[in-house]
């Protein structure tokens, strides 16, 4: 089996084995690939793997051997599916490969947001709590979650995941969500 990786370096910052997928196949791994060598990368291949990579409709139809397309990523926008699924060529991506880390990414920022993290470090290593007159130092007011309200726009995965951690820092939680499957109160407790 024919299997080519579009844009491995997207997928992989180095934390990835790719030998179960090589194990799978004759697999070529391309770190990136331009739009013009997407058809000669993938030419033979039965199995794309793209996560940036677009596949158009232009490229799908000329791809005969190609039946599976692997979207290394939440989403599947980079993938023409109505022109796959013409030319029965099943399309998968990975909904849920990323929430924790988003999540965990949210919550980076808003605690740099409300502690200044950076611009303390920043300080310190410049010598101004060294020459503070007090054992306690600080530029900024300390701000603490417990109390304070977040909202989220959109209940799915990452949002229910940024609210669980909200949640365990004692915040407030308002949400709105179109897929209107949530309580009507728009209030997590």
């Amino acid at each position: 089996m024919q299997i080519v990786v579009l844009d491995g370096y997207a997928m992989n910052p180095g934390d990835l084995n790719w030998t179960p997928l090589q194990q799978l196949g004759d697999c070529t791994i391309y770190e990136r690939t331009s739009a013009n060598l997407v058809i000669e990368r993938s030419r033979n291949s039965e199995i794309v793997v793209t996560n940036k990579v677009v596949l158009s409709k232009d490229i799908i139809e000329r791809l005969p051997a190609l039946k599976y397309i692997g979207v290394a990523a939440t989403g599947y926008n980079v993938v023409d599916t109505e022109a796959a699924r013409q030319a029965n060529i099943v399309v998968a991506n990975v909904p849920a490969y990323s929430t924790m880390s988003v999540a965990q990414m949210v919550f980076a920022h808003i605690l740099n947001l409300t502690h200044h993290v950076a611009q303390h470090a920043e300080s310190v290593q410049s010598g101004k709590w060294a020459a503070s007159p007090d054992f306690c130092y600080w530029d900024f007011p300390l701000v603490e979650l417990d109390g304070l309200t977040l909202g989220i726009i959109g209940l799915g995965r990452i949002g229910r995941a940024v609210a669980d951690i909200a949640l365990a820092f004692g915040m407030n939680v308002i949400y709105t969500d179109s897929a209107q499957n949530h309580p009507d109160d728009r209030r997590l407790q």
